[in-house]
């Protein structure tokens, strides 16, 4: 019997969050998985949505409404393709903490979100809600730019630093890439062009090769003197990659390149999906 598989995707009706939707309608299809949208009343965002209701009297009325039909055009699309159920949920509170409650309380297996790009990579990033969720998640996050629409991946970038839980990492990747026939380049961003990297970066392949049993995984080292998410940047539009992975660990790489650079406006936010892996 399959593993049950919950992904629950927060909305706030805008464009962002709609593509998030997509895209976990989308994994979800192929994962199976059952997938909650999910709402947190918030007087302010409300206004936005319906500025004449002030009272806020028919908010819930208003938020179901639209959870509805936004419930069937899902079960419409993606039931038949393989997707197990949807259903809708809302809650009061502040978004940040009632998602990460939600998420425990239903056991959820991921996290799919929007963020909305370079709006929301100004200086106080650290205290913007996507990434307050992809800190304190204890499940894998997908942050989903507000103007990237699913597509199917031809190629996964992980971003490696030569932990030991790159092997655990590498099983979750080559299960994704399966489902879309896809390659899968795990990369080594470096700052030194040091022959200690490269002699890491050989020994790494060595030590990970006997957990592949995949024949699309291309293992790169790559260096880069300056800013080393520039460079991951850099490196996934060159290479043309669909959805960046990388491992949140402390000190890990995750906390390397997007903590010390996150009020650099980092631009891959906006255009390239990121998959932050949590859990396995």
């Amino acid at each position: 019997m399959k593993t049950p598989f919950t992904i629950i995707c927060p909305t706030d009706f805008s464009e962002c969050s709609l593509n998030a939707i997509e895209y976990a309608a989308k994994l979800g299809e192929k994962y199976e998985a059952d997938l909650i949208l999910f709402h947190v009343l918030n007087q302010a965002d409300y206004l936005k949505l319906s500025p004449l209701d002030t009272s806020g009297a028919n908010q819930v009325k208003f938020v179901t409404e639209k959870l509805t039909n936004l419930q069937n055009a899902v079960l419409q699309e993606s039931l038949p393709k393989g997707l197990k159920s949807c259903r809708i949920a809302h809650k009061s509170g502040k978004i940040v903490q009632e998602t990460l409650a939600y998420s425990k309380e239903v056991k959820a297996n991921m996290i799919v979100l929007g963020t909305e790009g370079i709006n929301d990579l100004r200086a106080n990033i650290i205290g913007s809600r996507a990434s307050r969720i992809v800190e304190s998640a204890e499940v894998d996050v997908l942050v989903v730019p507000r103007r990237v629409f699913f597509k199917a991946p031809k190629k996964l970038v992980y971003a490696s630093d030569y932990l030991e839980e790159d092997k655990l990492a590498i099983q979750k990747l080559m299960e994704i890439a399966r489902f879309y026939n896809s390659e899968i380049d795990l990369v080594h961003v470096s700052s030194s062009q040091k022959a200690i990297d490269k002699s890491l970066h050989v020994a790494m392949v060595e030590e990970i090769q006997p957990f592949i049993n995949y024949d699309k995984v291309n293992f790169v080292l790559k260096s880069y003197r300056d800013d080393l998410a520039l460079g991951l940047e850099n490196y996934l539009n060159v290479s043309k990659g669909d959805i960046l992975f990388t491992l949140s660990k402390k000190r890990s790489f995750f906390e390397q390149i997007f903590t010390n650079s996150l009020s650099k406006k980092m631009a891959y936010f906006i255009n390239k999906p990121l998959w932050v892996i949590k859990s396995f």
